[in-house]
């Protein structure tokens, strides 16, 4: 970072730091944070106070914002970049916030080739250079409820950060000293064994939306390794170890 940089940082910071008041608030109703080291809670506030800063907030049909939700969701977004740095969240600028699920329209092709229109209710979504769009109802529901292993806030920033590399297919950006071989292997093994028993109508130990396609696997894999670690390294022991390496934190240690 350059220095012009580092005082522009130095300057948000300073004039539009969040309150201890309203950081604490939100900390103790996240506890997904409640976890994280003193020094872990200092620089994520700093990440938050960035977030908010740079991203321009909209609130859909008619939903009220308040600060507290603001600063609910930039934490939860500003988790999985802790130590990639806040650089990894630049390229697109509005969080639009819906008071619950949303609905869509999308077409789909069959094999006949028709095209249908299919509506859904969605509880996130996030474009390439677009907005990162979630339901409060629904990221509300995941800070109550963290041991589950969902949260649309980290599902919808892994996406972000999948597309890093233009394109969502499970591949981010990997640092230097990773291997992409064993990245490969581990998430695409467990990708398919995934898929097969879902196949053969078995149980499955996470989300069987991460079975979609690899860019949702590598999304839902993100929600389990920062929400529900254990079940994610008991099940999948080399994908927990690929997104430690990547995500440079380990969750099982703050457990």
């Amino acid at each position: 970072m350059n220095i012009f940089k580092r005082l522009r940082v130095r300057y948000i910071l300073h004039r539009h730091a969040i309150t201890h008041t309203l950081w604490q608030s939100v900390e103790d109703n996240l506890s997904l944070l409640q976890a994280l080291s003193p020094v872990e809670k200092a620089h994520l506030r700093e990440l938050s106070t960035l977030f908010l800063y740079e991203k321009n907030f909209v609130a859909a049909q008619g939903f009220q914002l308040t600060d507290a939700i603001c600063v609910s969701i930039a934490a939860q977004a500003c988790l999985p970049v802790l130590r990639l740095g806040f650089n990894c969240l630049s390229g697109w600028s509005d969080v639009i916030v819906y008071p619950e699920a949303f609905r869509v329209s999308r077409d789909s092709v069959d094999t006949a080739g028709v095209v249908h229109q299919q509506e859904q209710a969605l509880a996130g979504e996030s474009w390439i250079r677009g907005p990162l769009i979630v339901s409060w109802a629904d990221v509300e529901r995941d800070s109550l409820e963290s041991h589950t292993g969902r949260n649309v806030v980290i599902h919808e920033i892994a996406h972000k950060l999948d597309a890093l590399n233009g394109s969502t297919n499970g591949f981010p950006p990997l640092h230097p000293a990773m291997s992409i071989l064993q990245w490969s292997e581990a998430l695409n093994t467990a990708y398919q064994h995934l898929v097969q028993r879902l196949e053969h109508h078995h149980h499955t130990s996470i989300n069987a939306y991460a079975a979609t396609s690899p860019a949702e696997f590598f999304a839902v894999i993100s929600e389990y390794f920062f929400c529900a670690p254990e079940i994610l390294q008991t099940h999948f022991a080399d994908v927990y170890q690929q997104l430690q390496l990547y995500y440079q934190q380990n969750p099982l240690l703050r457990q």
